[in-house]
């Protein structure tokens, strides 16, 4: 007896799709959805009930309706495609030059969800195949229905050196007119008020419905980060050269501009090569090391020099761009830390001075009450000499060290943060060139 035989058995057929059904429910963890056997028996044994409503049972020799099997197929996609996007993968375009040159501008993702472990969603009502946004700019949610945070058994976890895409941990507050500011970064420079008056309103979001980031993770709960001078050391070793990584470099020319063909070549963004004629030469130029092994061995190059934020010089940007603002803590994109990564149970100390490094956490991302009184901290109305954090924690950098906004402007990423892993390149396009050149072509369905 065949496979195709033995499925048009409804007994088997029943047994085979309630097998697969359960093994999801005890996935899923909730033992209500065990009810869902009920429709699993009808529609294989019994057949009593017309689940599919807006199907149609043609009898022989009748014509077919067109409209109602395109209606059909449609609504089976939708379905289809939904429950993968919950569980299995989602798509992710790379919107920035902030993972450049390892993941680039322009690429198109699929990222896995099975990685490390699918997340329950948190507001159910929502458009299919939105984020947070209709294209008319309203909201594509409703916040009637949350559900609490719960993420599903997957592979692994995030370990150093991922590529992760999360939720941006600042984005539960958005600037209405201007979404991809960082809304608390212009509080700390100008005022709440000031904000609210020239930059308003704003719009708050649930953990699920904010913007998707994607960085490397360079550092894991427990660990201990620490950068010198551009150099990340994590407990006291340094951290792998990953291909892709780039830096900005002061590059002086003996006058004339290096040809953008060469440049192309070395993997530089054009949009990037700003020549400046008074230098002569490029005041910050994005390169990887084995494009910077190539642009040092030019004859027109008269010198090459690291772009480094010193602490305290003058190039820094100031205590209140970097994590975690406080004047106590002369931190740069360069030279940053040392600074303990949480890790779920772990206890901590706390004082006045370790207190702006985990603050946020414990108000926002953990929901406690939290007050300073006569130099005295208290947590929920409680004295508090320490604080032991309820779930792990990440330190997100990008590759594209000196144009990136991450965990240095903005700090760590809560666990029921994290979305996936990306798993797949499956297109890629440059903006900058004119079809069909601005195809990257072996960038197409590239592993990651």
């Amino acid at each position: 007896m065949s496979l195709k035989e033995l499925y048009r058995n409804r007994w088997l057929r029943f047994a085979f799709w309630a097998i697969l059904y359960t093994a999801w429910v005890v996935w899923l963890g909730n033992y209500w959805f065990l009810l869902g056997l009920i429709i699993v028996f009808d529609l294989n044994v019994t057949k009593k009930v017309k689940w599919a409503f807006w199907t149609k049972k043609y009898k022989k020799g009748e014509k077919r309706n067109v409209l109602l099997d395109w209606l059909d197929a449609i609504i089976f996609a939708l379905i289809a495609v939904i429950f993968i996007n919950i569980f299995f993968f989602q798509a992710f375009k790379i919107p920035s030059s902030s993972m450049e040159n390892s993941l680039m501008t322009g690429d198109y993702l699929f990222v896995s969800k099975l990685a490390y472990g699918p997340k329950i969603p948190q507001t159910p009502l929502t458009v299919p195949f939105t984020h947070n946004m209709m294209p008319s700019g309203k909201e594509s949610y409703s916040t009637a229905v949350e559900w609490k945070y719960r993420r599903l058994k997957g592979f692994g976890k995030v370990e150093r050196g991922d590529y992760v895409v999360f939720a941006f941990p600042h984005g539960d507050t958005v600037l209405a007119r201007f979404p991809s500011e960082d809304y608390y970064t212009h509080v700390r420079i100008n005022g709440r008020q000031f904000v609210l008056d020239n930059y308003g309103p704003i719009k708050v979001r649930p953990d699920d419905k904010k913007d998707n980031y994607v960085k490397r993770c360079v550092a894991v709960p427990g660990d201990t980060l620490e950068i010198t001078d551009g150099v990340i050391s994590v407990n006291g070793e340094r951290l792998p050269d990953y291909e892709g990584v780039q830096n900005t470099y002061r590059v002086v020319t003996s006058g004339q501009r290096l040809n953008s063909m060469l440049l192309d070549g070395l993997g530089v963004n054009s949009e990037d090569a700003y020549f400046n004629p008074a230098l002569p030469g490029y005041e910050a130029l994005p390169l990887t090391k084995k494009a910077l092994e190539g642009i040092e061995n030019l004859s027109a190059v008269v010198s090459v020099t690291p772009d480094i934020q010193k602490k305290g010089g003058d190039s820094s940007e100031g205590y209140l761009m970097i994590f975690p603002f406080d004047k106590s803590y002369d931190w740069t994109r360069d030279n940053f830390g040392p600074l303990w990564i949480p890790e779920k149970d772990a206890t901590v100390k706390l004082d006045l001075s370790v207190l702006p490094l985990y603050r946020r956490i414990i108000e926002v991302y953990e929901g406690h009450e939290l007050e300073v009184k006569d130099g005295r901290i208290y947590i929920d109305g409680n004295e508090a000499d320490s604080y032991t954090f309820a779930q792990d924690y990440y330190f997100m950098v990008g590759d594209n060290r000196h144009n990136s906004l991450d965990s240095r402007y903005w700090g760590f990423v809560p666990e029921n943060h994290i979305v996936g892993k990306p798993a797949v390149v499956w297109f890629s396009s440059d903006k900058t060139k004119p079809f069909p050149k601005n195809i990257r072509w072996n960038r197409l369905f590239k592993f990651l």
